[in-house]
């Protein structure tokens, strides 16, 4: 049994959820921009509802819904929602993606999601990880699809996605006036490759600023970039 996973202002109980607390929901949470003070936020996909909980903890938006299309891991979002100190702004979905943009009329400043994105047929044995984990499950054409028709005119989507899905995600964006803003590569350790993208998309085409971002200097020590990005959350930073 997973144990919960504490942070500085929240717990994340995970028992239930084929996907744990990890560092990508981590990073997408705290590198997500809200300088643009949004008061509505969705989360795509919201697994345990990690992001949603970190973005309550940085901006006080008064909508924060939630979409989570898996029966455990929907109960389990409610379940950390309800236990946080957030719960009155926080609201989770058991649907899938596609039948909420059909029903919902309402467009969001804020958009996050960290979809799945293992287009490669992955097969664990565990049927509820997979279908976390596959692309399948939701298509990037058919995210960004529907991004495209809940995103606010001047509002922004934030993703993370693999590395090597970069240019193929930007250009697929592009056929749904969705432009890269700011993209962020990460890796692992000053030695490894690029392992993903963090990206902001827009409806507006600017100058994409880039930059990169290094994890670990060596096993359990971390940069002082990663540190200064998620020490509003982790206990031990």
């Amino acid at each position: 049994m997973s144990k919960p996973f504490k942070f500085k202002q929240f717990t994340i109980k995970q028992n239930r959820c084929a996907m744990k607390v990890g560092t990508d929901g981590v990073l997408l949470g705290a590198w997500t921009s809200v300088d643009h003070a949004p008061y509505t936020v969705l989360d795509i996909g919201a697994g345990t509802g990690l992001i949603s909980l970190m973005l309550a903890q940085r901006c006080p938006a008064e909508l924060m819904d939630a979409i989570e299309i898996d029966d455990n891991a929907f109960e389990q979002c409610v379940e950390n929602f309800e236990a946080s100190p957030w719960s009155d702004r926080l609201f989770c979905y058991h649907a899938g993606f596609d039948e909420f943009v059909d029903e919902i009329d309402d467009q969001y400043q804020l958009i996050v999601s960290n979809p799945p994105f293992y287009s490669e047929n992955v097969t664990s044995g565990d049927q509820q990880r997979d279908m976390a984990r596959n692309s399948f499950s939701l298509p990037f054409d058919q995210l960004l699809e529907g991004v495209a028709k809940l995103l606010a005119e001047k509002g922004q989507f934030n993703t993370i996605i693999p590395f090597k899905e970069e240019q193929k995600f930007i250009e697929l964006a592009a056929h749904f006036r969705l432009y890269p803003n700011r993209v962020t590569h990460v890796k692992g350790t000053p030695v490894s490759e690029y392992k993903r993208s963090l990206i902001a998309f827009s409806f507006q085409e600017t100058e994409i600023k880039t930059s990169e971002l290094t994890i670990e200097i060596e096993r359990h020590k971390y940069t002082q970039e990663y540190i200064n990005l998620t020490k509003e959350f982790y206990l031990k930073m």
